[in-house]
């Protein structure tokens, strides 16, 4: 995640591993700095006047100090997420311990691209369309069911990708309500759910969002 945030800042990522490395660098860059924080972000103040809000993933935080190693040691933990991936046609599930992919199944269903044509042909034509997205929708969520389910009792979040409005279609499935209940943020925007797509989702699901605000009359 980079780009400008909403209210002033920017936005960037940072992996677990690495963010004491990018706390070091914006003390260089910033000088020494205060922290604070509450369950769902450290705010780090530097004495030129820079801020960072550090947004760990899978809040809520310790509360109270020491603010910074504590979001250190929650982004690092290795914890057991489930991905349910999923867009019209093709859909991936896994279990991750940490960066880790202990389990995963992908597999896609046919969906036909829509059509032109107009009049009694579109309407048969959109018919079974819209029955092959059932199928496809049916299929991620037995898929999903199937993958993470067996992990229930020990996952700590599931986290859901693709598409939203295909993710939107799995709600209403109850196989997956116990899941869906542990359901988390980000969630992960991602190209066809792919198995070389799933493994890389830590970077995302992982990583910490920070929104930096450079001191006033800072030009970088």
């Amino acid at each position: 995640m980079k780009g400008p945030a909403k209210g002033g800042g920017r936005w960037v990522s940072v992996a677990p591993e690495r963010l004491n490395k990018w706390i070091d660098g914006f003390a260089d860059r910033h000088g020494p700095f205060e922290a604070a924080g509450d369950a769902a972000v450290v705010r780090l103040r530097a004495a030129d006047g820079a801020l960072a809000e550090l947004h760990p993933p899978f809040p809520p935080l310790p509360e109270g100090p020491p603010y910074v190693s504590g979001l250190v040691a929650h982004a690092g933990r290795a914890r057991c997420v489930g991905v349910v991936l999923v867009r019209l046609g093709g859909y991936a599930a896994g279990v991750f311990r940490g960066s880790d992919l202990v389990v995963s199944k992908v597999g896609s269903r046919l969906v036909q691209g829509r059509t032109a044509a107009g009049g009694w042909s579109q309407q048969r034509f959109a018919r079974r369309r819209a029955l092959q997205a059932e199928q496809a929708f049916d299929a991620a969520a037995a898929t999903a069911d199937r993958v993470l389910t067996p992990y229930l009792g020990a996952l700590e979040a599931v986290v859901l990708g693709g598409d939203r409005k295909a993710a939107e279609a799995l709600r209403g499935d109850r196989r997956l309500a116990p899941l869906l209940a542990l359901e988390a943020e980000p969630f992960l925007v991602v190209p066809d759910p792919r198995l070389a797509v799933l493994k890389e989702a830590p970077a995302q699901f992982r990583a910490v969002r920070i929104r930096v605000v450079d001191p006033e009359g800072a030009t970088g």
